[in-house]
Order: structure tokens, then sequence, then C-alpha cells
């Protein structure tokens, strides 16, 4: 573990770093081989990471959960990282998201139904919010849910939602009041996949690992109870925008994970590939690659670290997640691509970990909003005479 780490975290989350890297090497790292070679999540990864208490990981433990403080949370997202891109989806699926909203928003009912089966990923689940006209201006959503007799009939399509093609429920946001939309106008829904009217009509499958999918979501005057709504009429927005800031640092420290194993990856190559009768790692361009991959690690640790802690103890960090968003998953980019050059040949085939992370690390500067959209958010705070930045999400 490198010093900085040891110098910004307290002693517990040191602890929990090391925890979770035992359980990765040990355990999580050959399933991660299988999902490559087979393309999907197997069953294995699920009943690994139940059996570690890595899913659920922010639920109370009456729920099945570890009830663990973000903190803890994010740096777990940070070891799962380090060994493949799906272990720190699942964390999400089961912890944050939908699981988030529900143990926020949610009734007792609501609670007692779902949430023990999502927290322990007996059933999976989705956030579906981005559309074909509203990715990054949430805000444009157009799937909309009338009131009926028997409660809720939604209308709509959504596309580009992890996970929905798996997921036995899916939160979905609608619109209800057309006029007032963000201000008071968006509802947010849990939408089992047997509701009539619920189709997944598409799933796609992106330059990253392929178990990673992305899946279309059609809703023809899709039926539901009074119960479905999470959380007041017209809360949606706010249901949805109060999971982006753990959302961005979680997808700060899952670079920080990828970037940290790349970079360790790259380190071995150099110091055993021989050129010319000598050493990678005793050329200057390959020296100058890796010490610049060391110091933007580096440096993204002392941001991504220091607005976790400051989050963690409930202080206002603003813009700080979008900083931490955009640094991170550029940097991540950076180094990946470095490696690729070190590794040369080996770096381009299909089944070396290091070709993967490269395409897996894309992901990140679209998902959870885009780095164009956070240096928007970033500007407007600095720029701001005072009005709060108008939220947006990917």
């Amino acid at each position: 573990m490198d010093t900085l780490t040891e110098a910004f975290l307290p002693a517990h989350l040191l602890d929990v770093k090391r925890g979770v890297r035992r359980i990765v090497e040990a355990e999580l790292e050959p399933i991660a081989r299988e999902i490559d070679r087979i393309g999907e999540i197997p069953d294995i990864a699920w009943s690994t990471m139940r059996r570690h208490g890595l899913l659920g990981m922010r639920l109370p433990e009456e729920f099945g959960g570890a009830s663990l403080d973000v903190a803890s949370y994010l740096i777990s997202l940070e070891e799962l990282s380090r060994s493949h891109r799906v272990f720190a989806l699942m964390a999400e699926y089961s912890s944050g998201g939908l699981a988030l909203a529900l143990l926020r928003y949610g009734t007792q009912q609501q609670h007692l139904r779902w949430l023990r089966k999502v927290g322990d990923g007996t059933i999976q689940a989705s956030f579906a919010l981005t559309e074909p006209e509203a990715g990054s201006d949430a805000a444009a959503i157009r799937t909309r849910a009338r009131k009926t007799e028997k409660g809720w009939s939604l209308s709509g399509r959504k596309h580009f939602i992890s996970n929905a093609h798996n997921a036995e429920l899916v939160l979905v946001m609608a619109v209800t009041d057309p006029e007032k939309r963000a201000r008071g106008g968006i509802s947010a829904f849990l939408v089992p996949k047997d509701a009539p009217g619920f189709a997944v009509t598409r799933v796609e499958t992106t330059i990253g690992s392929e178990a990673i999918k992305l899946a279309e979501l059609t809703f023809d005057e899709c039926e539901l109870p009074d119960e479905a709504l999470l959380g007041p009429v017209g809360d949606g927005f706010k249901v949805a925008m109060t999971t982006l800031v753990d959302g961005r640092l979680g997808v700060g420290c899952a670079c920080i994970g990828a970037a940290d194993r790349v970079l360790s990856m790259m380190i071995d190559h150099a110091n055993t590939r021989q050129t010319f009768g000598k050493p990678l790692a005793s050329r200057q361009a390959i020296q100058w690659m890796i010490a610049d991959s060391a110091m933007e690690l580096a440096a993204t640790r002392a941001l991504v670290y220091q607005t976790l802690m400051t989050y963690a103890e409930g202080k206002p960090i603003g813009s700080a997640p979008s900083m931490c968003k955009v640094y991170a998953s550029e940097m991540a980019g950076r180094v990946t691509d470095r490696a690729i050059q070190v590794f040369g040949g080996m770096g381009l085939i299909r089944g070396f970990p290091v070709e993967r992370f490269y395409r897996d690390v894309r992901h990140y500067r679209i998902g959870e909003g885009s780095s164009e959209v956070q240096r928007i958010l970033i500007a407007r705070e600095y720029l701001s005479t005072g009005r709060e930045p108008r939220e947006t999400s990917s």
C-alpha cells in the first residue's frame, strides 16, 4: 500500500482496504477470468460476494447488509475495481442506485418486500433514468406516468440502462406533471419485471467487458399499483439526484483501483520483458510512462481521498465530486493507454487483463455524467452569483 494512501486514510479504512484486497486476490480474481471467458456474471460471483459481505454493504443489518459507512463502501469499490469492473457494479446494484433510493425513500412495506432481496443479490435491480432524448439533461425525460383508478400507467422508453436485462426490479423516473418537471413534476416508481406493459426490447453489449450490458426498456401503458410509487409524488428528481454524489465518488475510487492495478502490471512487465538484451525498465521512454502514471495516480488519490473524507464527515463539498469524476476517469484512460504501449502487441490481445482494462475504463468518462457535463457543473459553481447549478446526469 502506497504512503499517500496511508497518509490520507484513517486506520479503519486501511483495514477495509486490506480486507477487501485479500478477498479480491484470493477468490475474485479467478472468477474475473471466468467472467471474461463466458461474457456473463456467473452465479459463483454472486455467492462469493454475498459470502464475504460485499453485497448490500450500505444497507442496515436488519436487511442483511453490513451497515458500512459511505467511506468504507467507496474504498471497497476501489479494491473491487482492481480486479474487474463487474465486481464494483455488483456492489453498486445491491448497495447504490435503486437500493440506496429504496432505503432512503421507501415505505416499510416496500422495504419488507424488496430491500433484503436486492441487498443480498437474491434479485437484481436497475436504475432507469436515461432516455433517447434525455441523457445529460435528466429533466428532459419524456416517459409519462398518469394517475388511474387502479394506480398508475407508465408510457415511454428508457435506454442505456445498466443490468436492466437481468433486473427483476427497476426504479423508473417518469413525468407526472409536464409543467413542473424537475421542480416537482417527476416521480419515481418501482417496476417489477412482470408488470403488465413493461418489456426489455433491446440489449446492447458495450466496448468493455461483454458481461456488462445496457438495455432498452419500453413501457406501453404499464400498469402499476399505488404502492409502486417511491417517495411522494413529484420527488422523483430529488430521488435521482441524491444518488449522484455517491455515484461520482464511486467512479473516482473505481478509477483509482483500476489505474493502480494497471500500473502494477506495467511495472512488472517492464521489469521482466527483455529487448535488445536489456529489460524494458532500463529504457527512458518506458520510465517516463511509468513516472507520469504514478504521478497522476498520486494526484488523483489526494483529490479523491480528501473529498471522500470531507463528504464522510458531512461537510459541504460543492462540485468536488464532479472534479473527482473527471480527473480520475481521464487519468485512468491515460494510464491504461500507456500500459498498452508498454505491453506492445501483447496489450492488444483479448484475454490479457490490460486490454480489458483499456476498454472498461473508457466507460467512466461517460457514465454518471460525462466529463463535459461535469465541467459545466464545476464552472457553474465557480461562476455562480449565488444560484445553485441545475443538476444533470448521464
